[in-house]
């Protein structure tokens, strides 16, 4: 990104209470409504946020691409969105969803459930 973030519609009572890394940037969880899956994590910012909570539809930031990007829009796997919530100290949104398909670029349901790692070691 920039480093001045794009104008954004988000509330100002919203922005102001976002905590956003140096990048402008903050983490946005994806998790099912349903049955509490966590399904992906990927990156926001003000307008990405907006859009998402406007579109109904999630909206995230591509760090690599530079650029926005709707889930779902080429691969058909669509995020509905149920909710947004901030968390307790306004630095990550955690985004209720009604996925679509997978949720995982790799075509899996969740990008979590691939690489389980051991404990106890």
């Amino acid at each position: 990104m920039s480093s001045t973030p794009a104008p954004s519609s988000l509330d100002p009572a919203i922005a102001a209470r976002l905590k956003r890394g140096a990048d402008g940037l903050f983490p946005a969880v994806a998790q099912q409504y349903d049955t509490g899956e966590v399904l992906m994590l990927g990156w926001m910012d003000d307008e990405a946020l907006h859009r998402t909570l406007t579109t109904g539809r999630c909206t995230y930031w591509s760090r690599s691409r530079q650029e926005y990007w709707v889930k779902g829009d080429t691969s058909g796997h669509v995020q509905h969105v149920k909710s947004v919530a901030l968390d307790c100290d306004a630095d990550t949104v955690l985004v209720k969803v009604d996925q679509v398909g997978a949720a995982c670029h790799t075509g899996t349901r969740t990008c979590f459930d691939t690489d389980v790692l051991p404990l106890g070691q």
